[in-house]
């Protein structure tokens, strides 16, 4: 199965951390977030990878293209490049990671509407932003999508208050979203959603559509998304201060998404 990760937006409210790159390689530690998103999926044994790329997609593919040498110490001859000796090795070999260009402007919907034809013959992909970590357990969310037999299933987590709030029934799908989750103080969308192909039929190449908003309010009139309900940790970088308290966790061993 593919996970698709979102990776092309601005991220204009973090700019004041770093300017010059896209959030997802705003780093934790040594290794962007986006390598730590990649990182947790395959300890569970998903090693393949889509990347929505836009803003700044250069410094994705670079990043990448060059793994070994951003991964590791090195000695090199100048002037014969063949004797690089490279003197620690990395554990991601066998990861497989497709660069799609999916246009500078373009919003959620769109881009994944992109990939369509990366996805192959699976029956469901995986798909989460590229900002964004936890502790989630991957092998319990499958089984969950796969058990329930509708076309979505988002991760339904406890957040800060300043999110749009998922009404949920007792069935655990989706019955519509509350703008103003301060009022009753529940789950909002993660992201680490899982989706059958049917997605795609909800999707179009309009650079404006967003995926949280006409397609997921679809899947919800059609009663096709269903939330996996964690209670554990989540948390976004968005801000400077959550820039902040990731890096803390991973520098002080603390950082519950950390499995390796």
């Amino acid at each position: 199965m593919k996970v698709v990760i979102l990776c092309g937006g601005y991220g204009t409210r973090i700019r004041d951390v770093a300017e010059n790159i896209p959030k997802p390689m705003i780093p934790i530690g040594k290794y962007p977030i986006l390598w730590h998103i990649m990182k947790y999926y395959s300890i569970f044994g998903y090693n393949e990878f889509v990347l929505c790329l836009g803003y700044k997609s250069e410094v994705i593919k670079d990043y990448f293209f060059n793994y070994e040498t951003h991964s590791s110490d090195f000695t090199i001859k100048l002037g014969d490049k063949s004797s690089i000796i490279r003197h620690n090795l990395h554990n991601e070999a066998g990861w497989s990671i497709t660069m799609a260009e999916t246009g500078l402007n373009a919003m959620t919907g769109s881009r994944v509407k992109q990939i369509a034809k990366y996805i192959g013959n699976d029956d469901c992909f995986m798909l989460t932003y590229g900002d964004g970590v936890g502790n989630i357990d991957i092998d319990e969310l499958v089984k969950f999508h796969r058990s329930h037999g509708k076309i979505a299933t988002l991760t339904g987590v406890y957040p800060p208050g300043r999110f749009g709030e998922l009404m949920i029934n007792e069935n655990h799908q989706v019955e519509g979203f509350n703008e103003k989750p301060q009022v009753s103080g529940g789950r909002i969308n993660g992201g680490f959603f899982v989706f059958n192909r049917e997605i795609f039929d909800y999707l179009t190449d309009d650079e404006s559509l967003i995926l949280e908003q006409e397609p997921m309010t679809k899947l919800v009139q059609d009663k096709q998304l269903m939330v996996f309900e964690h209670n554990g940790f989540w948390q976004p970088m968005d801000t400077s201060r959550e820039y902040s308290l990731l890096n803390k966790h991973y520098d002080n061993k603390t950082a519950p998404w950390v499995k390796w």
